[in-house]
């Protein structure tokens, strides 16, 4: 369920994160979003909320805006050429540039019939395009509250009103009906390129927004039906034909065919299907035929889980925004009670003024300074309101989250929230957990040595192993098809697994959890195989070790460069894993990790505790996992990182997901989140040096307020100019995609 509404009040970027947070905070909504150049939300519905549009429409309101729904009827018949900032525009321009032209070109400001003509066009621009600033800072104000609206509404208001009145008093002095009528034109042109400029920063949520069709081709009665999305059921059979984008998550039943997944997880390969294959909704079936069967819907499909996720970054805020947002809260007043004292200074002690503005000339340019005293005070306070306005600060960091995100979303990389950009630039060390994170965890029986005259040893352990989950126990499951009657099965979490049969005692696990029935020959066999990197099984009955079994897996390509690359960051890199000190340091050797870093026999609820012991000793630690027992390790660590191919418990604990398989996605997801956050600190900077250096040449006439008004449209387009670079976004040093087959590891146990 969507609820379109019609929003007034917004001016800035600003605003529009504002009513987005305002809706977003609303109990039943799943998301919201906000276009601030057609003035609207779309919000959309829990799937078992219940729409509440007074709801929606009382957040607005706290918020400081004001909020309306929009039917369809009226949506096809208020759209208009000259709606949001365009009418602003258009009619702010066909006023003020032939003021402009007649003082600037004819020196005809102080003619006394061109002041009535000036009046005459000022006066529908102070009032009508005016009205959204003067709307805006009434709205704020009813709420106890200021933004630049006020700032704004102040700044030209003050030249007006002063130009009316010389006007009406028949003084032949300079007036400021263009002044008034350039600052709202002007500011309305800078708000009206930022809707737009924004709007590409955005480009990759509505990418991801329009993937799903809202048809599919259901299969019934052997027949093919188009039928909306929304009445699809798990279980119903849809089919896909070459061409179409798959418009749900599901598997395939009947088919083959090659499918770009690469707006959801950055592969820019297509991704071969066949029978039994996932699919998602929003990848692109490319050249086959296939039958799917419906696993998810709605909000249940992974794309609508990325699509929750990027927003939820975009509209986060990170601890150093949190600073800029309560300097924006004072500083509306403080900006207020500056224009007043500069008012008073040039009304009452202009000559002091003037001489220090004169004294400023020598090393910066000439003042615009007005003679007579109320003439000075009002331009001066009113380029101090205009070139005042906090615009920019607030759109530093926001701008440049939602930049970041969406950069990152095309690269396969889900950055959870700001905070998490922020931690990502004080990452000392990067621990990984070896099993499917270094190493591809799809394991096979290398050896299996018998130490008895036992002849179904390998039936005796494939049906040990069958029962269990373990990537370990499913590697020596599939030694043998044949299986044993067994009593008493029972895995012991990182150990191994135990049952009887004819009343004998039966174990198959770790090299610890059996060391004390260990004989010479096995003790042999352990040596060979653990320098080799292979992970090592012990098989015992009773109180005798009848075989060992080795197991052998290889490194994920790219393993060793990702380790290399982050190691040239000046990265520590560490791995943990539950093998022996053999087998951990034989993988530790083929990626170059020092042995220092290297946590081996540690058990998976001990893997946060390593964490811990590396803060203790000062690092910040980002953990680089997959598996459920990473959970609590991701939580610990200063920054977490998963897999996306792994468990939703890992992924949920995450900062960082990475959908697509590679880890390469280690360096870029930290790459992309440090290039953000040195995009937030530079938005921040040149926001606060912005206004700290105008305010006071404002002060003393080195910026007219016509200048204040293009100076602050510009500070807000650079911000957005920079913050977009980071779509543009390359890793510096590039992690070569070659396939590696590597000393071989295995799975914690």
């Amino acid at each position: 369920m969507k609820t379109e509404l019609s929003i007034q009040g917004m001016t800035c970027s600003n605003c529009a994160r504002h009513v987005t947070e305002a809706l977003q905070s609303t109990p039943g909504v799943a998301s919201a979003a906000v276009d601030l150049g057609e003035n609207r939300a779309t919000v959309v519905w829990k799937s078992n909320a219940h729409p509440a549009v007074d709801a929606l429409i009382s957040s607005v309101r706290e918020a400081g805006y004001e909020g309306t729904p929009i039917s369809a009827d009226r949506e096809a018949s208020a759209w208009s050429p000259l709606q949001g900032w365009r009418f602003n525009v258009v009619v702010g321009a066909i006023a003020t540039i032939p003021m402009m032209i007649c003082e600037w070109v004819f020196g005809l400001g102080a003619d006394h019939r061109y002041q009535w003509v000036a009046f005459a066009l000022a006066t529908p621009v102070q009032l009508i395009c005016g009205y959204k600033f003067y709307r805006g800072a009434w709205l704020q104000a009813k709420n106890g509250g200021s933004n630049m609206d006020t700032l704004v509404a102040l700044g030209s208001t003050t030249a007006y009103l002063f130009s009316v009145y010389q006007l009406l008093r028949g003084a032949h002095a300079h007036v400021y009906f263009m002044d008034a009528a350039a600052i709202i034109t002007l500011i309305s042109i800078g708000h009206w390129m930022e809707s737009k400029v924004a709007v590409r920063a955005e480009q990759t949520l509505k990418s991801l927004l329009q993937l799903a069709p809202d048809q599919a081709r259901k299969i019934s009665d052997g027949r093919e039906v188009e039928v909306p999305v929304s009445s699809l059921q798990p279980g119903d059979m849809i089919a896909l034909r070459p061409g179409d984008h798959i418009p749900t998550d599901g598997e395939v039943v009947e088919g083959r065919s090659a499918v770009d997944e690469s707006m959801l997880t950055g592969e820019s390969l297509p991704i071969e299907k066949a029978p039994g294959a996932k699919l998602y909704a929003g990848s692109l079936n490319s050249d086959g035929r296939l039958i799917e069967r419906v696993t998810a819907l709605g909000e249940e499909t992974a794309l609508a889980k990325i699509i929750e996720a990027v927003r939820h970054a975009q509209n986060s805020r990170a601890q150093i925004q949190k600073l800029a947002d309560r300097i924006s809260n004072v500083f509306v007043p403080i900006v207020i009670a500056i224009a007043a004292a500069t008012a008073a200074w040039w009304f009452f002690a202009p000559d002091q003024a003037r001489a220090v503005a004169n004294l400023l000339a020598r090393f910066l340019w000439t003042p615009h300074l007005e003679q007579g005293r109320a003439a000075a005070a009002v331009f001066h306070t009113a380029a101090v309101l205009i070139i005042a306005c906090p615009c920019a600060m607030g759109l530093a960091t926001p701008i440049a989250i939602m930049a970041g995100a969406n950069a990152a979303a095309r690269r396969g990389i889900l950055i959870r929230d700001g905070e998490a950009l922020e931690k990502s630039g004080t990452i000392t060390t990067i621990l990984f957990d070896k099993t499917c994170t270094l190493t591809e965890g799809r394991l096979t029986v290398a050896a299996l040595e018998p130490f008895s005259a036992e002849t179904n040893l390998r039936v005796l352990a494939a049906s040990l192993a069958a029962p269990s989950r373990h990537p370990l126990s499913g590697a020596i499951a599939q030694m043998e098809t044949a299986r044993l009657s067994l009593d008493n099965w029972q895995e012991h979490r990182g150990s191994g697994i135990s049952a009887t049969s004819d009343g004998k005692l039966l174990r198959l696990g770790s090299i610890n959890w059996l060391s004390n029935l260990n004989s010479a020959a096995a003790q042999a066999f352990i040596a060979g195989w653990t320098g080799r990197g292979a992970s090592v099984l012990l098989l015992a009955i009773e109180n005798q070790v009848v075989a060992a079994i080795a197991l052998l897996d290889t490194l994920k390509p790219n393993a060793r460069e990702v380790v290399d690359f982050l190691r040239a960051q000046n990265k520590k890199v560490a791995m943990v894993t539950g093998d022996n000190r053999r087998t951990a340091e034989a993988i530790a050797a083929n990626l170059s990790i020092s042995f220092e870093w290297v946590f081996s026999e540690i058990r998976p609820e001990e893997k946060a505790k390593i964490v811990q012991k590396l803060q203790a000793g000062g690092e910040r630690v980002a953990f680089v996992g997959d598996g459920i027992n990473d959970s609590p390790a991701l939580a610990a660590a200063d920054l977490g990182i998963a897999l996306g191919s792994g468990a939703d418990a890992a992924r949920q604990a995450a900062d960082i997901v990475l959908l697509r398989a590679g880890l390469e996605g280690v360096p870029d997801s930290l790459g992309i989140a440090q290039a953000t956050l040195r995009t937030i600190q530079q938005n921040l900077f040149w926001a606060f040096f912005y206004n700290a250096a105008g305010v006071p040449l404002a002060m003393l006439g080195f910026f007219s307020p016509i200048l204040g008004a293009a100076a602050m449209g510009i500070s807000d387009l650079l911000v957005i100019g920079n913050a977009l670079r980071l779509r543009s976004w390359k890793p510096a040093v590039s992690v070569q995609k070659k396939s590696r087959s590597a000393a071989p590891g295995s799975t914690d146990r």
